[in-house]
């Protein structure tokens, strides 16, 4: 076993470092409710101007901010067009239904991107008594399941304009839009332009152990807040948390570029041990799935094996394994993954 545990489970394992934990410990804290704490408004000044939004809202988690986001969005009944592979479907825990009480019209876009087209003819008939509403477009940038893949912001404008022209709002599931910025040489703002309402989130690549922060215009957060409430998100000093967001924001952003070196160099890896296989061109950011073929293995005796020897996988599927690379593995530690993977695989 390794001497020190290498975990690719996921980039929500990353841990405070050193100058994060002492800009949390020095945070100039006040009620939150109250609108009072200075380090939470410093926060929200910082998330309005880098997505170009009028006012945001900071949250305990970024699947609150889904559920808050379709909660406003929407009525009971409505539906929301999402990819088959979408957060808000898969890893809720069916929060749509009992949060919002809406309906959720899939599509299958390729590697979670889907097209203007497929947005069209997933559309409601206004007219119709008979048929679920179309309310809401919600787009996940990156795409978990679509393999980390980056939304084309041509893509991403197409889908805006025949959902706004249908009356529709278009929310963002926004978990690693920091990956894609980085990845693709997008402002946040440009993809923030395409959507009513967006989040983004603190506790993966960017390394922040709490919190996400959701934007839109005033109507929308003055209701997002309502919604907060109503949920239990509302929190007191929660500059302490807050300072730790903008500490990942000044100093983890641009390095997100080294975490996609790493996966691509993990994926390559993959891709040459026997009885795995790895579509390295599809892996663009920091998800590196693959799938493993030799007879008799499933993921998940893979994933057991290799946390006996100390490195840490997850299996998605009976087959399929996900491994994430972020702020706290090293390139050294993808090496020595890559030796322990093939050492199981060779037993």
């Amino acid at each position: 076993m390794q001497n020190r545990f290498i975990d690719l489970y996921s980039d929500t394992k990353t841990k405070p470092s050193s100058g994060m934990r002492k800009a949390m410990a020095e945070a100039e804290v006040g009620d939150e409710q109250k609108f009072e704490d200075p380090t939470v408004e410093r926060l929200r000044q910082r998330v309005c101007e880098l997505l170009g939004k009028e006012d945001a809202v900071f949250l305990p988690s970024g699947t609150m901010a889904n559920q808050i986001a379709i909660r406003v969005h929407c009525r009971l009944g409505d539906e929301v067009i999402a990819d088959r592979t979408a957060h808000i479907i898969n890893a809720e825990s069916g929060g749509t239904a009992a949060n919002a009480g809406v309906m959720i019209r899939t599509v299958d876009g390729p590697n979670g991107v889907f097209t203007a087209e497929q947005v069209q003819a997933a559309l409601r008939d206004p007219n119709s008594r008979n048929a679920p509403r179309s309310r809401l477009v919600s787009v996940e940038n990156t795409s978990n399941g679509g393999f980390g893949t980056v939304w084309p912001l041509a893509t991403l404008q197409g889908v805006s304009k025949v959902a706004r022209a249908a009356g529709l709002a278009v929310h963002m599931d926004g978990a690693r839009l920091a990956n894609a910025c980085v990845k693709s040489s997008t402002p946040a703002r440009d993809y923030a332009a395409c959507v009513d309402s967006l989040w983004l989130d603190y506790t993966k690549g960017l390394g922040a152990p709490v919190g996400a922060s959701l934007a839109g215009s005033k109507d929308f957060i003055k209701e997002a807040w309502r919604q907060k409430q109503m949920l239990g998100g509302s929190m007191r000093q929660s500059g302490i948390i807050a300072a730790a967001a903008l500490y990942a924001l000044d100093h983890n952003w641009d390095r997100l570029a080294e975490d996609h070196d790493k996966a691509h160099h993990l994926a390559q890896g993959i891709a040459n041990i026997a009885g795995l296989e790895c579509d390295v061109p599809r892996m663009q950011t920091n998800l590196v799935f693959f799938e493993v073929k030799k007879p008799g293995w499933t993921a998940a005796r893979l994933v057991d094996a290799c946390r006996e020897r100390g490195v840490g996988l997850g299996a998605s599927t009976a087959t399929r394994i996900r491994a994430v690379t972020h702020l706290d593995v090293s390139r050294a530690d993808i090496d020595t993954a890559l030796e322990v993977i093939n050492d199981v695989m060779a037993a």
